[in-house]
């Protein structure tokens, strides 16, 4: 799904590379669709915002956004195991699924990072695609809902992928997360107790609570949200991504 790579395209690091495809992001967009209008109208609005402002200006306003603040992460496991153990096989897990697809990714990221996702989803057939990206829809109604509240426009971002999944996020999971901190950037001392590291469970608690069912077989995530496990105490939902569908 083309859509989806120019979503993952939209949502990195600003750079010259991606002003410069622009212009066809905007053709994509115009010819999908699943899109909505609205969606249209505010992919078209972040695009405008990338296109018309300084690039320097742009790159620190998206490191100080995602960068600084854990409740805005782009890595989906830092909204799903936080620091817990279970983090290091979530992202072998997940490298699997990559390496089962046929696909490659850069060791520049790690592979939990959002639009390395998408990337990898819009190489799958259609509905494969949209099924891995409905299974995190908890995760991704918060960041959304997180930034709409700063009336940033890469909530349009969320909002299309959301329109796209046509997912209804599990209830349970999306009130955990939106329980949790979500300092400003600029305040530090809530940045520094957000950021703070957990505690990691060790013993036959912690092992009894992993819950893997395989994921390519199936893609364990655990402490904040997807449909799928039960919570484990005082550690909020844990997710599982399911990997559905033919493989290109």
């Amino acid at each position: 799904m083309r859509t989806l790579k120019a979503l993952s395209a939209l949502l990195t690091y600003p750079s010259s590379d991606l002003i410069e495809a622009l212009p066809d992001i905007v053709d994509q967009f115009a010819s999908d669709p699943l899109l909505k209008k609205a969606d249209r109208v505010a992919l078209t609005a972040l695009i405008t915002h990338l296109r018309d402002g300084d690039l320097f200006d742009r790159q620190e306003a998206y490191g100080l956004l995602f960068d600084r603040t854990r409740s805005l992460s782009l890595h989906l496991f830092e909204h799903v195991h936080g620091e817990s153990r279970d983090r290091g096989q979530a992202m072998v897990d997940l490298i699997k699924l990559y390496e089962d697809g046929g696909f490659s990714p850069t060791i520049e990221e790690l592979p939990d990072f959002l639009p390395l996702f998408l990337e990898f989803a819009s190489t799958r057939e259609p509905q494969e695609a949209l099924d891995l990206i409905a299974q995190p829809a908890h995760v991704l109604t918060a960041l959304s809902e997180r930034l709409a509240k700063r009336q940033s426009p890469y909530q349009a971002i969320f909002q299309a992928l959301m329109t796209l999944a046509k997912a209804k996020p599990d209830a349970a999971a999306l009130a955990a997360l939106r329980a949790e901190p979500d300092p400003e950037p600029d305040d530090l001392e809530a940045l520094d107790a957000a950021w703070e590291e957990e505690m990691v469970t060790f013993g036959p608690d912690a092992t009894s609570s992993c819950g893997v069912e395989g994921l390519g077989p199936k893609l364990r995530q655990a402490r904040r949200p997807a449909p799928g496990l039960e919570p484990v105490p005082g550690a909020g939902p844990r997710t599982t991504i399911h990997h559905s569908g033919n493989r290109t």
